[in-house]
């Protein structure tokens, strides 16, 4: 694996655990932690995309 996969997996993993921390969220009616994990997803998804972009030209 070279470093592109490895980054682009490492932020995968971070937002397959923002998701989670959102369903553990919802399990213990925590708005603010459902609020935090969704935002904290589409940072890491937006990061991830745009790395994607500047790394694959």
């Amino acid at each position: 694996m070279n470093r592109y996969q490895w980054v682009t997996l490492t932020l995968a993993l971070g937002v397959a655990a923002c998701f989670i921390g959102v369903g553990v969220a919802i399990g213990e009616r925590s708005p603010l932690g459902v609020i935090g994990g969704i935002l904290g997803a589409c940072a890491l998804m937006g990061y991830g995309f745009s790395y994607k972009r500047k790394h694959l030209r």
